[in-house]
């Protein structure tokens, strides 16, 4: 298992590959979203938090994931247009992965167990967030109905603001 959050390799929404490595040195809120969800309108808030710490060290990342009611049916592209002409997100987005259960992608699998829920270290839904300090060494779990603007006074304190 990886040592660090910055060894895991993810997918853009485009399709290329990088590792987060690429993010070192960035307080990073990485949320597994979806666009059917109840809390889709988060996306809101969340750009609003991109725009307003993204020079100062945040960056978000979203994660499509369609385990929770088959929220987030959409492809790649239509996933990208639907964030884009809804929520004008420029954070980015990664390809749709699995947040829980055999075919989870490394990092939830790493996130869960750095940040365990209430009960069990399972995603319950879209829009669980984690905050991670710059060198990548605390995390911090957020619940879905965390509203964004909740985040601000620790991702603040992240960020040494």
């Amino acid at each position: 298992m990886s040592q660090s959050v910055y060894d895991f390799s993810v997918t853009s929404n485009s399709g290329s590959d990088t590792t987060l490595g690429t993010y070192r040195a960035k307080v990073l809120l990485i949320v597994n979203t979806a666009s059917n969800c109840g809390f889709t309108p988060q996306y809101k808030g969340l750009e609003a938090l991109y725009q307003k710490y993204k020079d100062k060290g945040l960056e978000i990342l979203g994660f499509p994931c369609d385990q929770f009611a088959h929220q987030e049916p959409g492809s790649d592209a239509e996933i990208a247009q639907f964030c884009q002409r809804n929520y004008g997100v420029s954070f980015p987005l990664m390809s749709k992965i699995d947040v829980n259960g055999k075919k989870a992608h490394p990092l939830f699998a790493y996130l869960r167990k750095q940040a365990p829920g209430v009960i069990g270290d399972a995603v319950k839904w879209n829009f669980t967030k984690f905050l991670l300090t710059e060198d990548g060494s605390k995390v911090k779990r957020f619940a879905p109905a965390t509203e964004p603007e909740k985040l601000e006074k620790d991702i603040e304190q992240a960020l040494g603001l």
